[in-house]
């Protein structure tokens, strides 16, 4: 049974926009003012090993494709990102010309139910604000993997959105990283 993890870059005030400034965000780049050190790269780098898949958003998923397949590393972080299967949710997307793309254009609880049963291990959801607010909402996250680093960017798109009923979660894991990034693991709880 696959296992829906999500994992974020976002600000202390909730904001997940453009992290890696190639969006034309105002604050664009703004994870790169901050270093998370050898501990959060190791974090980042051993999340992408661990998973057997990737879940995307449409615009995640086009601005990887157009940025992944021309990187190198000597570490294998795009050599995994290049090669794994990567499933893109859209209603829109017709094609997906990166390499191993799949697209999911149906109701979104019954692709991410049929993911599951299909993949065993980790289904690792980055970006994707949309999609990870519709897969909150219907109670699809397993793990939520949120990397706070510490400034307020006052504006910009925003993790959370509206639920129609409170998320109950359990914090499993926390420590500090690089200068001052809280990385923050949290399961879904049984309602209360």
């Amino acid at each position: 049974m696959g296992k829906i993890v999500v994992t974020e870059f976002v600000s202390l005030d909730g904001v997940m926009e453009d992290p890696g400034g190639a969006e034309g965000y105002r604050h664009g780049g703004w994870t790169f003012e901050i270093g998370r050190g050898e501990e959060g790269d190791r974090f980042k780098f051993d999340e992408l090993v661990e998973a057997e898949a990737q879940l995307l958003g449409r615009v995640t998923y086009e601005g990887f494709a157009a940025a992944w397949p021309t990187i190198e590393d000597d570490a294998g972080f795009a050599e995994k990102m290049n090669s794994m299967p990567k499933y893109v949710v859209s209603s829109t997307l017709r094609e997906a010309s990166w390499s191993n793309s799949t697209i999911l254009g149906g109701e979104l609880r019954d692709e991410v139910a049929k993911l599951q049963t299909e993949i065993d291990g980790v289904i690792l959801v980055a970006g994707s604000a949309q999609l990870v607010q519709g897969l909150l909402e219907h109670d699809l996250v397993d793990e939520l993997r949120l990397m706070v680093f510490p400034v307020l960017l006052g504006a910009g798109k925003r993790l959370f959105g509206d639920v129609s009923e409170k998320k109950p979660l359990n914090l499993v894991d926390s420590k500090t990283v690089g200068d001052g990034i809280a990385l923050l693991t949290y399961e879904r709880a049984p309602a209360r």
